[in-house]
């Protein structure tokens, strides 16, 4: 038990701290105080003493010397069941210091602003606050430490029930607590002066992403894996972690990384398009001026495969819309927004999620990190958001694709760059009528793609989000009609597969960019 007889209250985010203050006043608990909290405690009628007061030393520099003072960080530090500790407690006139609640300037607000510089920033960088606050943490025997208002109600239901003492469990909880939050604020000052830095490094010699979990979930990708969903200090209103749930069941883990390939797919088309994912890879992608017809394509890419799949639009959600997407069973579906009339039918169906998010789709102006866990370690590489530059295509072939051949051929580049590899889209006017996922080679996900295929080839486009290793896909591909095929290149048979491709009459384009996505 930490009993408590004096506090030290200095916030930022003065949520609550009134009426926290106030509660702790009345259970006979000593208020001490610096500066913006102490004036509005005084004015809501709460006796404080002043720190500058109870140290005998004035604030000086602007506020950047005011609690770096050992009777400060002795009333905080000395162990109450340590003999030598007490006594110099008394011959230095040092009062034990019993709960610090403290939150430190607010500098990731700061650094948000577009109008911020970097004396902005630095001048909001708390360093007495993380100072305390790491000191009361460390003697969670005999000090609370609260840097969130959310546990104000658990400090005074404590005090109230145990005779004005806060168990051990809770300090212990608020120590872990008051670290994490340190050590997530020392990581956003590290991470912003990275990024002022002149000579930038690719990646920095310590990865840290101070993550913030905002959502406990039923489990992971299975019932027997506990899980849990964390934002990004970077996360924008164009992220899926953004996203606002409109009506249906609980998001499942699942369910999120669903979301995001369908709002990542749909999003990277200019124009109007319909996206339906079944476990991470699109089994249907179609684009086009008409939604609802643009969604029946997508959906008929591949029935099976769409039942009980995530939808996703880059445009409002139409009522005839909605109307076909609940002839279906679907898990969720997610777009930018929707009509009104197609919330009221989609509320017919309680369980289906209905996601929106809050702001339109637009070009990324940041770098965005992709993250994959290995055994004792974490892999760190810039997330693909390039899809083609027309300067770098190159037509390798005898054949020259027309303007139709090559519309298809940048929409299949654009679909197979979010299938799993190997990764082949065969398409059509704006359609995907054949995807091959995750197959061990390139050839099997050719065939598949065809397997897959509800309409015939002739005529269609093929992209390959990887170099051809061998002519066997170009070949399985001419047999089924195809009329152009748009790959990387690269291979050491590119000469081979060129002329694979001149043999049956197919224009090829090479684009120099490779879209693995393992």
């Amino acid at each position: 038990m930490a009993f408590v007889k004096r506090a030290l209250i200095s916030v930022s985010d003065k949520t609550g701290v009134v009426e926290f203050a106030q509660k702790l006043h009345a259970l006979g608990v000593e208020i001490l105080s610096t500066g913006g909290t102490a004036k509005l405690l005084i004015e809501n009628g709460v006796a404080v003493t002043q720190v500058s007061d109870y140290t005998g030393f004035p604030e000086m520099m602007d506020g950047r010397i005011k609690t770096l003072h050992p009777k400060v960080h002795g009333g905080i530090l000395g162990r109450r069941d340590t003999k030598s500790h007490m006594q110099s407690m008394e011959e230095h006139g040092i009062q034990p210091i019993d709960l610090v609640a403290i939150n430190l300037y607010p500098f990731e607000n700061t650094i948000a602003s577009e109008n911020c510089v970097l004396t902005d920033a630095i001048e909001n960088i708390d360093i007495g606050g993380p100072a305390m606050i790491r000191s009361a943490a460390k003697n969670f025997n005999d000090v609370s430490v609260v840097v969130s208002s959310g546990d104000y109600p658990v400090i005074l239901k404590e005090m109230e029930e145990n005779e004005g003492s806060v168990t051990r469990k809770t300090c212990m909880r608020l120590s872990r607590d008051a670290y994490a939050h340190t050590a997530r604020y020392d990581s956003l000052i590290s991470r912003y002066l990275s990024g002022q830095l002149e000579e930038k490094e690719d990646f920095p010699p310590l990865f840290q992403l101070p993550f913030e979990k905002i959502q406990a979930l039923r489990y992971g990708e299975n019932p027997h894996q506990s899980a849990a969903f964390y934002r990004d200090p970077d996360a924008g209103p164009q992220d899926v972690v953004s996203v606002i749930q409109i009506q249906g069941k609980e998001l499942s883990f699942n369910n999120i990384i669903d979301l995001e390939a369908a709002w990542q797919l749909a999003i990277d088309f200019e124009t109007d398009s319909a996206v339906v994912i079944k476990h991470t890879n699109p089994s249907g992608v179609a684009v086009g001026n008409n939604q609802l017809e643009t969604f029946i394509k997508a959906r008929e890419t591949d029935p099976v495969s769409a039942f009980g799949g995530i939808i996703g639009f880059n445009r409002k959600v139409s009522a005839d819309t909605a109307e076909e997407i609940l002839k279906n069973f679907v898990e969720a579906v997610i777009a930018p927004d929707y009509e009104d009339e197609a919330l009221k039918l989609f509320a017919r169906k309680k369980n289906i999620r209905v996601m929106r998010m809050p702001a339109e789709p637009s070009v990324a102006g940041q770098r965005v990190f992709d993250l994959k866990r290995v055994g004792g370690g974490l892999l760190v590489q810039d997330k693909d958001i390039i899809s083609h530059d027309p300067s770098t295509l190159k037509v390798v072939t005898k054949k020259q694709p027309d303007a139709q051949e090559m519309e298809d051929l940048l929409f299949a580049w654009v679909v197979a760059k979010h299938v799993k590899s190997n990764a082949i889209v065969y398409a059509r006017n704006g359609e995907a009528l054949g995807i091959g996922a995750g197959q061990m080679s390139r050839v099997d996900s050719a065939r598949l793609a065809i397997e897959k295929a509800q309409q015939p080839l002739e005529g269609c486009a093929m992209a390959s989000d990887a170099f051809f290793p061998f002519r066997d896909s170009v070949d399985t591909a001419a047999k089924s009609g195809v009329s152009a095929i748009i790959q990387p290149g690269g291979s050491i048979r590119d000469e081979e597969v060129v002329q694979a491709a001149d043999e049956n009459g197919i224009s090829m384009v090479f684009t120099g960019i490779r879209h693995f996505k393992h």
